[in-house]
């Protein structure tokens, strides 16, 4: 049975280039007057890793998610393309 429409991990391919694209840019631009409203943004996630001790296996969970103006721009641009494919 074929599938029709797109395909989800090209989508899932080009949302991450574009958050990686976009962070990328939010860094380089954070020193310059004139663009460094593109690194402003929010961080969300666990300041402190929580860790599991199992005796035998230690496990330690942790996660933070930085969401600045440029990655949300290179989110907004992937969907763009994606709905051109």
């Amino acid at each position: 049975m074929a599938r029709t429409g797109k395909n989800t991990w090209a989508l899932f391919l080009l949302l991450l280039a574009g958050i990686v694209l976009g962070s990328f840019i939010a860094q380089m631009t954070a020193g310059i007057s004139g663009l460094s409203w593109l690194s402003f943004g929010k961080t969300f996630g666990l300041d402190n890793p929580i860790t599991l001790n199992l005796g035998v296996l230690i496990l330690t969970f942790g996660l933070k998610i930085k969401f600045t103006i440029a990655s949300i721009i290179g989110i907004v641009i992937a969907g763009i393309i994606y709905r051109f494919l």
